[in-house]
């Protein structure tokens, strides 16, 4: 029996980044629909691929083994990945990502094919089909002209991520173990990103949480491991807070929700493709920005480059309201 044709699809970092390549991913999907598809990314993401329907299978790079000052350690992981990525014999390699690491990566898999865009031409001989950088569109659509650069059809976009049934039972437990109904109207609001500037101030948000919950609207605070102290005076204020739960009961619970509003940042970026209605604040969202994937008017940004500070709470409330409205929702 002939071996599958094999798909090789790197993105290692980060979660937001890892997120807008569902779009490429469904493509290859329907243009190779016997395929194996596999996706190498970073051990700490690999759980986020579990939502990726059309992998096959999950490589992960354990970035640990690569820091320190052990060099026969590191010689081993390399030799270990290299291995592995040549056992596979992938046919293609797509390379998302574009960085050093990841272009020499595509090259040892030794593919006939490997596609990848190119940041600094330097990086362009380790693909047979190299493409500029493109800084003026989305990063998700950036992704399909390079695939419809190779022939790949593009025109049906499809960007969807499914919550396995584990998550949606654990962000069911979190709901009810925070007396919260699975069925009642509900916000949630994930105020956090990397970057201290990319941020609206969390008295804003915590403001607006009130507001929806005197409206008698559930309204929970979501975050990471390192959100958890940040995000105390929202636990103070009699919030639900979700902030170090696993990346999956996250996406879970944002799944139940009614609305999602937030930063930049990747779990708001996975809501959109769950389907969800969002609002996004954020520093700017010009055609290049990473404003909601094919959803532009779903984020607000201030006027004239101005800080992300500068975007009053009037006019994310009525963002808000706007789209309940458009969901047939009231608040």
């Amino acid at each position: 029996m002939d071996k599958p044709f094999g798909i090789l699809l790197i993105r290692l970092k980060s979660m937001g980044d890892i997120v807008f390549t569902l779009p490429s991913l469904h493509a290859l999907r329907a243009a190779n629909p016997q395929a194996r598809i596999s996706f190498l990314v970073s051990r700490e993401y690999a759980p986020l691929l579990q939502g990726f329907a059309d992998v096959n299978s999950v490589i992960e790079l354990n970035r640990e083994q690569f820091r320190g000052l052990n060099p026969l350690r590191t010689i081993a992981a390399t030799l270990s990945l290299v291995g592995r990525l040549r056992t596979a014999r992938f046919n293609l390699t797509v390379d998302l990502q574009g960085y050093g690491e990841t272009a020499l990566l595509s090259w040892l898999t030794r593919a006939p094919a490997r596609w990848g865009t190119v940041y600094r031409p330097g990086r362009s001989w380790a693909y047979t089909h190299p493409v500029a950088e493109r800084a003026d569109v989305h990063p998700a659509q950036a992704h399909l002209l390079l695939l419809r650069s190779q022939g790949v059809a593009t025109e049906t976009i499809r960007n969807e991520f499914v919550v396995p049934e584990h998550a949606r039972v654990q962000a069911g437990e979190f709901l009810s173990q925070n007396g919260l109904r699975g069925d009642q109207q509900t916000l949630f609001i994930q105020p956090f990103t990397s970057s201290p500037q990319k941020n609206w101030p969390l008295d804003r948000y915590l403001e607006l949480g009130r507001r929806w919950r005197d409206r008698e609207w559930q309204v929970v605070f979501g975050g990471g491991p390192a959100d958890r102290a940040a995000l105390e005076p929202a636990r103070q204020g009699g919030f639900a807070v979700a902030a170090g739960v696993p990346l999956l009961v996250s996406a879970g619970l944002a799944h139940a929700s009614t609305l999602v509003l937030g930063a930049d940042t990747g779990l708001v970026h996975l809501a959109v493709a769950m389907g969800k209605r969002v609002v996004m604040v954020m520093r700017s969202h010009f055609s290049g920005s990473t404003h909601p994937f094919q959803h532009q008017d779903w984020a607000i940004s201030p006027p004239n480059k101005e800080t992300v500070s500068s975007i009053g709470l009037e006019v994310v409330e009525e963002h808000c309201a706007h789209a309940c409205a458009q969901m047939g929702v009231s608040v």
